[in-house]
Order: structure tokens, then C-alpha cells, then sequence
């Protein structure tokens, strides 16, 4: 969405730190919580300051004493054979492999997951997790727990930021994107069993011993498509997805750790 589609879409007036914080707090969000956000800038309008009103926002609903947490993905730093958005050329695939820059948790960018979350990256005290493509950063008290330890196998599994936030009993914000944005459903396809389930090889650029290698690791395949149905029914038969605006948005908030542990046993009995 352009600047200017933003504008036009914005309803009454623009959103600034202050209206943002105070939709935040109407929905639920209180001091002291672990909260991980999926967000989308340009479904919220246009937004005075852009994403970092918002990451402001977030940070004065949570206090000092809460724990804001987000993806910062960096899919172009993961096996090109499986790339599909889009995908490269086979004969790319060596020079890919040979020349991509090793993850750098300070430098290499996000991908593919919003300003909002580059934005919070970048910020000075931010800590961000040492796995070269499903990274995640956080910023408060419990911001080195669940960052510090996050195995480069099985990256959304039981080793993985999503799981310390599962521990901490942590919550999820939608802030204008869907369920298929929800990466805590990806711990529940790595707990759950169910016949298509399967594991794969990946690889990525990382520093090894002082000097860049391409390293292969083990993963399972995930899959997103049936992620909304998942977050649907979960809010029809729990009643725990709070919605509520968030400027031009409708926003979601949830408890991981019920959604994670409802989203094993629906696809368990689901996925074929």
C-alpha cells in the first residue's frame, strides 16, 4: 500500500503513539507481559511517526517490566532449491550457496515480515536470536531467555524463542495480520503427529570457526494454508481471541500457550 492508499483509507484522524497505546491497553495489554506481535504497518492507516509510533506504542503498554517479542526472518539466508517467493533459477543455486553473506545478527535485515518488526530490530537494546533464516528479537526483562538458545535444527521446535514464550506463558497480537502470520502455530506442527509430516534437509551462510560455511541442517517441512482455520476454530471453541481496534485495524490477542496446545490436537486430527 502506497503512502497515499494509506491516507485515503485512514478513517477520521491518523493514528499517533498515544491513540495506538491506549487501543492497546483497551484490548488487554498490560504491563509486565511477554507479548508476541505479528504485524502489518499499512493495515493500521496512516500512522503518525509509522513504525516507530508503533513500536513505542507497544513498549509504553508493556512497561519496563513486560517483554516484546517479534520475527525477524531472514528467508533469502536458507537453501535456494526451495525457494517459491519467488523462485531462482537452478543454475543459481551454486553461486547462491558460495556467496550468500553469513547471518549477522547486527546487519542482516529482515525479510518478508513488516517495517514494524525491522523497525523494532534496529533498535539500540534489542536482542536478536542467532538463527540465520527464523530469527527472533526481543526487548525487556525476559528478553535474553528467550533468545538466547535458539538451536539452528527443528528452528520453530522446542529449542526456538516460541517455546520460551510458551514457558513464560506469553500472549499473541495480531496487529493487523492474520493467522497465516502466526509463527507459534509452526511449534504446534513440531510437537504434533500426523501423516504428512516430514523432515528435510535445510541450509544457510552462518559463521563457523571465524570464516563463513554453508551448513545444512535438519527441519521439518511446514505448512501456513490451514493456519486460519486453525485460529478460527480455536477462537470459536475457547473464547480466549480478544478483537478490538487498533487505529484502522481489528486486532487479535490470545494466550500462545492455549493456542499452540489446542493447535496440536486440531491438526493431529485434521492434517492427512
Amino acid at each position: 500500500m502506497s503512502e497515499e492508499d494509506a491516507i485515503n483509507a485512514t478513517k477520521g484522524m491518523p493514528a499517533t503513539a498515544q491513540s495506538i497505546r491506549d487501543d492497546l491497553s483497551s484490548l488487554g495489554i498490560a504491563p509486565g507481559m511477554v507479548l508476541l506481535v505479528h504485524s502489518s504497518l499499512s493495515s493500521l492507516g496512516w500512522v503518525c511517526g509509522g513504525p516507530v509510533s508503533v513500536v513505542h506504542a507497544l513498549e509504553e503498554a508493556l512497561g519496563p517490566d513486560g517483554t516484546l517479542v517479534m520475527p525477524a526472518h531472514s528467508g533469502d539466508l536458507s537453501e535456494p532449491s526451495r525457494w517459491k517467493h519467488p523462485p531462482v533459477s537452478e543454475s543459481w543455486w551454486d553461486t547462491i550457496r558460495e556467496t550468500m553473506p553469513a547471518f549477522d545478527a547486527d546487519m542482516t535485515p529482515s525479510r518478508g515480515i513488516g517495517v514494524i518488526s525491522e523497525c523494532f530490530r534496529s533498535q539500540p537494546g534489542t536482542l536478536r536470536s542467532n538463527h540465520p533464516s527464523d530469527s527472533f528479537v526481543a526487548r525487556g526483562p525476559r528478553a535474553e531467555e528467550i533468545v538466547s538458545e535458539h538451536s539452528l535444527e527443528f528452528s520453530m521446535g522446542d529449542h526456538s524463542p516460541l517455546a520460551r514464550v510458551y514457558d513464560l506463558d506469553g500472549s499473541i497480537l495480531l496487529l493487523g495480520a492474520t493467522f497465516e502470520c502466526c509463527s507459534s502455530l509452526h511449534l504446534a506442527e513440531f510437537r504434533g503427529s500426523y501423516p504428512t509430516k516430514k523432515q528435510i534437509e535445510r541450509g544457510a551462510p552462518i559463521t563457523l570457526n571465524g570464516k563463513r560455511a554453508w551448513v545444512r541442517y535438519q527441519d521439518f517441512d511446514t505448512y501456513d494454508s490451514d493456519f486460519p482455520l486453525i485460529g478460527k476454530a480455536f477462537g470459536e471453541s475457547t473464547g480466549l481471541v480478544r478483537t478490538g481496534p487498533i487505529a484502522n485495524c481489528t486486532a487479535q490477542l490470545m494466550p500462545q500457550r492455549a493456542l499452540v496446545d489446542y493447535a496440536v490436537k486440531w491438526i493431529e486430527a485434521n492434517r492427512r
